[in-house]
């Protein structure tokens, strides 16, 4: 009985020896942007696998958690250099690919022994992609339209390195094996990718090797024409003018072909002002009533 209580202590206290071993210190790292990339690594799987042990919130957890993201902005730069040439702000494509680097942080599993930068940079790359994706079309397109434009731009590199010419909607349409119909469609979607200022200047190539400014986008854009709106107003009265009387007609010409004032007509006709004013008035009220029906 005493032995199986002097043993049951024993056990006790190596338990709690056991318990009492401090975890190992955390590796102080003054300047994380700047670690060597072999030292990135090997403090990264460090990082990550104290960060399994610790519990969410806490002080030590938000220095392990940031110090890794610090640390790991190298590959967020790599991936967007990737995406240098396109038109979008540099600061935000790095600032989209943090928020990339920082999901693998938080979804990495260190017991399935994966090299860290196996998983975050797919991460990086995804959300920067993402981003593109919704962000840089001028108008708004289905997704559809969106992945069938890459599809086209892929299609016509390969038919125009076959040939000289542009290729055309039947050809693009039998290379990718989709109908013609689809592919007009992408086409259309393809014009809302860009946009630009109709306020841009025009350059054309000089006399002496130089540009020179010819004018502005707006110039090349058309405007209504209200000749034109009266041109049409002529030509749907025509018939209506053609049901009028011999007198319906001579007052209007008078009135509106010579420009002459209710009292000339009245005179010319031998009619009073007011008389001439009524009939006028008829006549242009059915002329309304039938370019109106």
């Amino acid at each position: 009985m005493r032995n199986s209580t002097s043993t049951e202590g024993t056990a006790q206290e190596t338990s709690s020896k056991v318990c009492a071993v401090p975890a190992p210190a955390l590796p102080q790292i003054p300047d994380p942007q700047h670690v060597a990339p072999a030292d990135a690594r090997r403090l990264s799987k460090l990082l990550l696998l104290r960060l399994e042990s610790l519990e969410e919130g806490t002080q030590e957890y938000q220095y392990v958690r940031n110090t890794l993201i610090e640390m790991n902005l190298t590959l967020v730069r790599y991936v967007a250099r990737r995406f240098s040439s396109r038109r979008e702000s540099m600061e935000d494509v790095l600032q989209v690919g943090t928020i990339g680097l920082i999901k693998a942080i938080d979804r990495y599993d260190p017991s399935r022994d994966v090299e860290f930068t196996t998983l975050a940079v797919p991460y990086i790359q995804g959300e920067i992609k993402r981003f593109f994706r919704d962000t840089t079309w001028s108008v708004r397109v289905p997704r559809r339209l969106q992945e069938l434009r890459i599809d086209l731009a892929r299609a016509r590199e390969e038919l125009e390195a076959e040939g000289s010419h542009e290729p055309s909607v039947a050809e693009l349409a039998e290379h990718l094996g989709i109908p013609e119909e689809e592919v007009a469609e992408g086409l259309v979607a393809c014009n809302g990718y860009d946009s630009d200022s109709i306020d841009r200047p025009i350059q054309a190539g000089g006399g002496g090797g130089g540009k020179q400014q010819t004018g502005l986008v707006a110039d090349l854009v058309g405007t209504e024409d209200p000749a034109l709106a009266l041109a049409e107003d002529i030509q749907a009265l025509k018939p209506h003018l053609a049901k009028l009387g011999d007198r319906d007609r001579t007052l209007l010409q008078m009135r509106f072909g010579a420009e002459m004032t209710q009292s000339e007509i009245g005179e010319e006709l031998g009619l009073s002002q007011m008389h001439v004013s009524r009939l006028l008035t008829r006549v242009c009220a059915k002329l309304r009533e039938g370019l109106l029906a």
